[in-house]
């Protein structure tokens, strides 16, 4: 049976400590790197038996960080782990990949659930690859970090194993405040990189800097290898938000378009278009669009994937689309198929007792 070791970089994480040892309890090894933690977290790990290297990162990378801590995972290990303290393995990953893994692997996909809704079921769920063999990879990008192989020879296959499941439980309170300046230094480092420049326009965003987000988003699109549909629409709808929130609506309304002409086949774009033009007050729009939206039925696997999507909005707005337009009996439709996403919402109650009310009279 092949053997497997965790590894993960952490820094003032006691609270985390427990639920995730007791999630990683199935590895041979666990190895951690902490970056300076001033609280209980080294200790507490290693009460619970993992080898703890105490070791400031100056200046802080976190792919620096991550190589040096999978520079702990001992040489004969087989596979590697990397996970967060933040994050929880469901019981059984162990036996899942010994079932899978063969010679010649490199890498696994498995489901990755990165956030939750308010009434506790999933939101943003993806494929991850933070699994890999031990030896030829390395982590490049000072934030946003990915694997790259760096072995002898081609690369090892890369495997799904769609039953292997990670969560992500963050602290809310845990401030991203670092993340602009790496992000503007791994595209200072690779200005070519149509990931680096994706993820920060897609910050200065974050950070109200509109302007500086058109620039930069833009720039990503005119990138030879910014070819990946899914990300080229997700720019353009960052770019119709960035327009929106200068007011130049014109200008949103169509990126917005152009959003949903690069990536048909996904829900965001339209159900974000959607919104937009529910504010605008343009309800046939916002029918069409909800429609279309409604049809797709395949979630997609990547990070692109939002949650409110998936969820009562599309069919909520469906309703207010129809309600609007003097068409009760639709509206009263998709208002409980609203509902039936998300029973708990009181709000999704009270539209359909009124149109309830409304269909009867």
């Amino acid at each position: 049976m092949p053997s497997v070791c965790v590894y993960a970089i952490c820094k003032n994480e006691s609270q985390f400590v427990d639920r995730w040892m007791d999630s990683m309890r199935e590895a041979d090894w666990v190895v951690v790197l902490d970056t300076g933690s001033t609280d209980d977290t080294v200790e507490k790990l290693q009460k619970r038996g993992a080898t703890v290297v105490t070791e400031e990162i100056q200046p802080w990378r976190f792919d620096t960080a991550r190589n040096r801590s999978l520079s702990l995972v001992p040489e004969e290990a087989d596979i590697c782990v990397c996970t967060d303290l933040d994050e929880v393995l469901h019981p059984g990953w162990r036996k899942e990949l010994e079932a899978h893994w063969h010679d010649g692997v490199g890498q696994v996909q498995y489901r990755y659930t990165w956030s939750f809704r308010e009434d506790g079921q999933e939101g943003v769920v993806f494929w991850y690859e933070k699994i890999h063999a031990r030896h030829g990879y390395r982590w490049v990008h000072p934030v946003h970090e990915v694997l790259e192989w760096v072995g002898e020879g081609p690369e090892g296959e890369k495997i799904l194993i769609p039953t292997i499941q990670l969560d992500h439980h963050p602290d809310p309170k845990k401030s991203r405040a670092q993340y602009l300046p790496l992000l503007e230094l791994a595209h200072q480092e690779q200005p070519e990189n149509d990931r680096c420049a994706h993820y920060l326009g897609r910050e200065y965003f974050f950070h109200r800097r509109y302007q500086d987000a058109i620039v930069t988003l833009i720039a990503h699109l005119n990138l030879k290898t910014a070819v990946w549909r899914d990300e080229r629409a997700a720019s353009m709808r960052y770019i119709a938000r960035s327009y929106a929130q200068l007011g130049q609506f014109r200008e949103a309304k169509i990126w917005f378009l152009r959003a949903v002409a690069e990536a048909p086949h996904l829900r965001e774009p339209l159900v974000e278009f959607a919104f937009f033009l529910y504010e605008q007050e343009e309800w046939e729009w916002v029918i069409a669009l909800c429609l279309s939206a409604i049809a797709i039925q395949e979630r997609p696997k990547s990070y692109i994937c939002e949650a409110e999507a998936w969820g009562s909005l599309p069919f909520d707005l469906c309703s207010q689309g129809y309600y609007h337009t003097g068409q009760y009996v639709k509206a009263l439709y998709m208002a409980q198929k609203a509902l039936e996403q998300e029973p708990a919402v009181e709000r999704l109650q009270n539209n359909v007792e009124v149109l309830s009310n409304l269909c009867a009279s």
